[in-house]
């Protein structure tokens, strides 16, 4: 991608964990909210099924996502470098966000020896209007989480705060 990248900040205030990134391009700061729970979902996510992407659902109650749904990863063209999420799998989760009260708000995947910013192949496959969660894991190891949010005219992503409660 041709924007400048800083590294993800890690700080404390008033009880929740950020982890922001700066990126010059970003008219207005985007702020995401997850469970303490669902960040553990996609570390734990990321790692089992490192050296292959993982994908799941984030889904939403009362603007905060409370979970980060496992799907399988359905690509068929290596899911070292790759995800996809299948049409069962976009029903399972939209199934399972009824249940709990919530909605769809986006989707996670983890980038296997890679940064935690979306890929040329990301921004191809992205929907407008939903959440996407990068994590980087690094030979198994769990790190950086982002989030991004996809532009209007799909010309790139903007990177999000994000936050979580700490100590939950």
């Amino acid at each position: 991608m041709k924007s400048s990248w800083t590294r993800k900040k890690q700080e404390e205030t008033n009880g929740y964990e950020t982890g922001m990134t700066t990126d010059a391009r970003r008219t207005s700061p985007s702020q995401t909210v997850l469970a303490a729970e669902a960040i553990e979902t996609i570390r734990l996510h990321g790692a089992e099924t490192f050296p292959y992407e993982c994908c799941g659902a984030l889904i939403a109650v009362d603007g905060r996502i409370v979970e980060a749904f496992r799907l399988d990863n359905t690509t068929g063209s290596g899911a070292a470098r790759r995800f996809r999420i299948g049409p069962d799998g976009y029903r399972q989760a939209e199934s399972r966000a009824g249940a709990r009260g919530g909605t769809l708000v986006g989707f996670y995947h983890s980038h296997p020896n890679e940064p935690a910013r979306p890929s040329a192949y990301d921004l191809e496959h992205a929907w407008p209007n939903l959440t996407y969660v990068i994590i980087s894991v690094r030979a198994g190891t769990p790190g950086d989480i982002t989030v991004w949010h996809l532009r209007d005219d799909r010309s790139g992503f903007d990177e999000g705060e994000l936050k979580w409660p700490t100590g939950s």
